[in-house]
């Protein structure tokens, strides 16, 4: 979905799945039983007031919204890329490092937010939505964004925007969702940075840990998926960056030729000016090179050898092929003599060439 994170899917993310899975379907399982919300309300007041403190543990789990379920369950499933780039044991810990910090955080910025507009904040969006914040601040600072396109000449889309967008979506969802969102935040950059040795404080013990792994994640595991081309990743973040924007390349050259065919599909449109004769489509331009004059050497020294590329024989159906995705068959002809009649490597030669 959103970025290119891997292997599509949750393989190698039993945490993500299992969150997932499990908090989506208490989601569900509220809204069909709507007389035992208030046991899963995050009130501020009812834990300094009552001292429920339970309500800690119910009210910043489960999603009482479908929307913020909805919205957040898209985040979880896109940064278990850290799942899979640390393991689900540190990853796990990031979490529940981020849950306990943004725990104090939140009551902290519900006074200071009393203290300076007087006004008391009772309770807040139920759900694990500050931990979800505070996995932006990895996002941002290990992810490299790559250009995907641009919005009127000066707008850069890349491949992180849309997460982003449903960041900006799911603060926007209710009144005190800011103060979630900065408290996710907060905690995030006090974990990741390691200030105090957070990181030495607040994990999961290896005991849990192994427990997890042989009760939760026989269940929750997900299958290698064997319907996907391998893309290869490099050994270091260059490499991945070289290989993911040779990819998105590919991606444009591929809709710029889909473009190419659909505009020769349409009839032409009686104007002023023919734009198909300013711009010749691709379908064409084979047939508008200008003929190549024979070289002076092969008339005065005669090669020995011939060439081996013209002895190789270019089947008929690899030629058609090409000519019905577009092409011309001088040019088809030409591609699939320089690759040895491979298809895959003479497409490409046409794309880009």
């Amino acid at each position: 979905m959103f970025t290119t994170t891997g292997s599509r899917g949750l393989y190698k993310a039993p945490l993500s799945k299992g969150l997932l899975l499990v908090l989506n379907g208490l989601t569900v399982m509220l809204t069909l039983l709507p007389h035992y919300q208030d046991l899963f309300l995050y009130s501020l007041q009812a834990v300094t007031q009552q001292h429920q403190m339970w309500r800690l543990l119910f009210g910043r789990l489960v999603c009482l919204d479908v929307k913020d379920s909805f919205c957040s369950s898209l985040l979880i499933y896109n940064f278990r890329i850290f799942e899979r780039r640390f393991g689900t044991r540190k990853f796990a810990s990031f979490l529940f490092g981020t849950w306990c910090l943004s725990a104090l955080m939140d009551f902290l910025l519900a006074q200071a937010f009393q203290f300076l507009f007087d006004y008391e904040v009772e309770e807040l969006p139920a759900g694990l939505l500050a931990p979800v914040f505070s996995l932006f601040v990895p996002f941002y600072l290990s992810i490299p964004a790559m250009p995907v396109t641009q919005v009127l000449g000066h707008i850069h889309i890349t491949n992180k925007s849309l997460v982003y967008i449903v960041g900006l979506q799911l603060l926007t969802s209710s009144p005190f969702m800011w103060l979630l969102a900065l408290s996710g935040l907060i905690s995030g950059g006090l974990y990741h940075s390691n200030v105090l040795r957070l990181q030495k404080l607040l994990f999961v013990p290896a005991w849990v840990s192994c427990i997890g792994r042989y009760i939760l994640e026989p269940i929750f595991s997900s299958s290698q998926p064997t319907h996907e081309t391998p893309l290869g990743m490099g050994a270091t973040l260059d490499i991945q960056r070289q290989q993911r924007m040779d990819m998105l390349d590919q991606q444009l050259l591929l809709a710029q030729y889909n473009e190419a065919r659909r505009n020769t599909r349409q009839q032409p449109q009686g104007g002023l000016l023919q734009w198909t004769r300013l711009f010749p489509s691709l379908r064409h331009r084979g047939q508008n090179r200008p003929p190549v004059q024979p070289r002076p050497q092969a008339q005065t020294q005669p090669s020995t050898q011939p060439p081996l590329l013209d002895n190789s024989p270019v089947a008929e159906e690899q030629v058609a092929m090409l000519v019905e995705m577009g092409f011309s068959r001088i040019d088809a002809l030409e591609a699939l003599r320089a690759s040895n009649n491979d298809i895959n490597m003479a497409t490409n030669f046409l794309l880009q060439h």
